[in-house]
């Protein structure tokens, strides 16, 4: 079989027999299918080839959390595989091959846990962890993470799908943050949407639409308005062992942050910072504002490209639309931090996008320095920070801020110009 260059999505290699559907799924397999398939999958696969996938979705971006070497392929190259075939996998190149000749090498050692990575000309760079579950914030600590920048609180949930209360969250929560112990851990109140929908609020497609009501917009409903106030209660009750944070998702106006803060606050025993979730260009645009009105805010970089394209994250098939290199994102990206420049020490990136090929040195040339990313690419990204030097991030960032395309970008940062948008590997480019 000749070697197939896939998306890479999850790094690291794994081996096995190529199996189809999620029903033939095993611990020694390979399993190749369809993105609607991957939450049934019900054992560990070895690897994973995801089909049609958005590499945006809620879906894809649970991998991560797993761990699998992952990545993606369309229907037309899948359907071309062999069932059984014994081949290697890498995530990190997308390589599909019949031998391990040529793959990537493992992953780098971890940095130091709890501070940040620096630069070759010794600027520091936050490289926190977006997580959600104990296991992943363990992870997170071992892989070398400053913080927990970002828990996905709507992933925990109880099993048997009640609504969680105050008690369930003071356990998941703790357990969390022993887990990251000493790290500092900022949680992101529940998030509901469409196609992350916990088990207790129940399957709403007429409510949970895209850019419609989800985040903080459901917030004053029963029962996520009774879930949140569970986890603020529970914050509260476990805040003087931990060094906690607060996040409100989905906000759009300072209204907004300002109503749901004075909330927060009140039902809380002590003060704790809180701050916003940035996910769409109106957010991102009163950054200043935002910043004034709370402590801290996390730009949603998945949403914020969502709305910036007008392209359901979760749909494959608008999926090629989302195109992370073309110049508009950086031009957006460019005049918030221009605008907040004096207070960007409050602000991390969130999102598949810091931790794209060529990325992370555009990002830190225009003048962002932390990012909330998956544990298992802290080692890649932290190198990748290592080799970089201001002055060439900042003129690299100018120019791909004008250049007239996607095209023209990838050239910039040396990714080939006609693969997929993803293609080249994780590790970025210099």
């Amino acid at each position: 079989m000749r070697a197939i260059a896939a998306i890479p999505y999850v790094p690291g290699r794994a081996r096995g027999a190529l199996r189809f559907g999620a029903a033939h799924a095993s611990t020694d397999a390979i399993s190749v299918v369809p993105a609607a398939e991957i939450p049934r999958l019900a054992v560990r696969s070895a690897g994973i080839i995801a089909v049609d996938a958005a590499p945006l979705s809620h879906v894809m971006i649970r991998l991560f959390g797993a761990g699998i070497p992952t990545v993606i392929l369309s229907r037309k190259e899948a359907g071309g595989l062999p069932e059984g075939r014994e081949v290697w996998l890498d995530g990190l190149t997308g390589t599909i091959s019949d031998s391990a000749e040529g793959l990537a090498d493992k992953a780098p050692p971890p940095p130091p846990f709890g501070v940040p990575v620096t630069t070759a000309d010794g600027v520091a760079v936050s490289l926190r962890a977006s997580v959600a579950s104990r296991e992943a914030a363990a992870r997170a600590r071992a892989n070398g993470a400053t913080s927990i920048g970002l828990v996905r609180s709507e992933y925990l949930e109880p099993p048997d799908g009640r609504v969680p209360d105050t008690a369930y969250f003071r356990a998941a929560f703790g357990e969390l943050c022993e887990a990251a112990w000493p790290l500092p851990v900022t949680v992101r109140l529940v998030d509901a949407a469409g196609d992350k929908c916990p088990a207790w609020l129940g399957q709403q497609p007429d409510v949970l639409r895209v850019l419609g009501l989800q985040g903080s917009r459901l917030f004053d409903t029963e029962p996520t308005r009774s879930v949140v106030l569970a986890q603020v209660t529970a914050l509260g009750t476990i805040a003087a062992a931990f060094d906690l944070s607060i996040l409100v998702p989905f906000i759009t106006s300072i209204d907004e942050l300002q109503r749901w803060r004075d909330l927060i606050l009140a039902a809380l025993p002590a003060p704790l910072p809180i701050g916003t979730m940035a996910e769409t260009p109106a957010a991102l645009l009163t950054l200043p504002e935002l910043l004034a009105a709370g402590d801290l805010v996390g730009v949603g970089c998945n949403d914020l490209m969502q709305c910036l394209f007008a392209a359901d994250r979760d749909l494959a098939a608008v999926a090629h639309l989302m195109d992370p290199y073309a110049p508009a994102v950086y031009r957006l990206l460019r005049l918030a931090a221009g605008t907040a420049a004096q207070h960007l020490d409050r602000v991390h990136l969130c999102g598949l996008l810091p931790q794209l090929p060529g990325v992370m040195p555009l990002l830190i040339g225009l003048g962002f320095r932390a990012f909330s990313v998956e544990p298992v690419l802290i080692p890649w990204l932290a190198a990748t920070v290592r080799t970089l030097d201001l002055p060439s991030a900042v003129e690299l960032a100018g120019d791909v801020c004008a250049a007239p395309d996607a095209r023209a970008v990838r050239e910039l940062i040396r990714l080939p110009a006609a693969a997929p948008w993803a293609l080249g590997g994780w590790a970025a480019t210099a």
